[in-house]
């Protein structure tokens, strides 16, 4: 069973070895991706005896230009009990998401949840031939 480090460093090298993203855009996106592995971490499984299953799934659209990516889990949500003061330095990983991505969506259901974040305008790295060919267009033109 993989560990939200072990996932969110897997991500991490497809995202830097599959698309061409300057460093803040990065940066961003591993931090939405994290921040839902620690929610699916923390919230879906509180209380149970043993940590349970999370699942990522990123998918690149080149023609669309966007990058989705799924964190989903097996638990169930927990309401926070209303009695116990929140503490003010945490509680913002929803927030965070939806600042850091163009589109993000959480679906909770009995059986798990599902985190969707989507990014626009995210090309693909091209190979090494293709980036030859490239260079060699903008040397004609």
């Amino acid at each position: 069973m993989a560990h939200a480090v072990q996932i969110r460093d897997g991500f991490s090298g497809w995202l830097t070895q599959s698309l061409t993203l300057d460093a803040e855009k990065t940066s961003d996106i591993i931090l939405a991706v994290n921040e839902a592995l620690a929610n699916a971490a923390e919230h879906a499984y509180l209380g149970s005896p043993q940590p349970g299953l999370m699942h990522a799934h990123a998918e690149h659209d080149p023609e669309l230009a966007t990058l989705t990516v799924w964190i989903t889990d097996e638990g169930r949500w927990h309401v926070k009990d209303p009695s116990i003061a929140p503490n003010p330095g945490r509680g913002r990983g929803t927030m965070l998401m939806r600042a850091l991505a163009d589109r993000t969506a959480v679906d909770s259901t009995t059986t798990g949840t599902q985190v969707r974040l989507q990014w626009d305008h995210i090309r693909a790295r091209l190979d090494a031939a293709a980036q030859r060919a490239q260079d060699d267009d903008r040397l004609l033109a």
